[in-house]
């Protein structure tokens, strides 16, 4: 990707990622061509080779922008406040918010999972967000509102918890996502409380 981009070229690279999105969610990753994407969005190859290298380059460019995104989500949800526990449960509400607006990115984000290509850009955005709920863990063990723990045994649960009952209720079964968020936080609310 160019380092400098104006307005109009990265909307037009975000195009090319949301175009990518939608094919890759329906027609699967590997039987989806630059030749598909290009097509769909009505341009020629030179443009997304302008933006990509390859169409790998492209997911894993997707796979970075899709987890900024969901972390800005659970970031405005969050604001200022206080309360480590209820920084958690807006975060665990705004993720699963998030993937019901965004289901493309579940699938595609569970198909990088089963290719080594993109394990290191996987890796890093679990690292990061498993970082962020490591940070709420501390402040409520520290102000005693979460029982003593491992912080980042009891993040790795939370997340699992959450990535679990995003797929099994939110996006296989469409549950309202209301629903599933109260039973998650629910179970993850009382667990850390002890």
């Amino acid at each position: 990707m160019r380092s400098k981009l104006t307005p109009r070229g990265q909307e037009r690279r975000e195009q090319l990622i949301a175009c990518a999105a939608k094919l890759f969610a329906e027609r699967g990753y590997h039987p989806t061509s630059v030749a598909d994407i290009v097509a769909a969005l009505g341009v020629g190859k030179g443009v997304f080779y302008w933006y990509f290298a390859s169409k790998d380059e492209l997911l894993t460019e997707l796979l970075k922008a899709s987890n900024h995104e969901l972390r800005k989500r659970q970031q405005q949800a969050i604001g200022d406040e206080a309360d480590p526990l209820r920084r958690i449960e807006l975060g665990m509400r705004a993720t699963l918010a998030w993937f019901h607006e965004h289901r493309d990115y579940f699938a595609i984000i569970q198909f990088a999972a089963t290719d080594e290509t993109f394990a290191p850009v996987l890796a890093r955005n679990r690292e990061i967000s498993i970082a962020d709920t490591i940070r709420h863990l501390k402040d409520g063990i520290v102000e005693g509102t979460i029982r003593d723990g491992d912080p980042e045994m009891l993040a790795q649960a939370i997340h699992g918890v959450v990535a679990e009952l995003t797929r099994a209720y939110v996006l296989e079964r469409d549950e309202p996502v209301d629903h599933v968020a109260d039973l998650a936080v629910a179970f993850c609310l009382q667990g850390l409380r002890g």
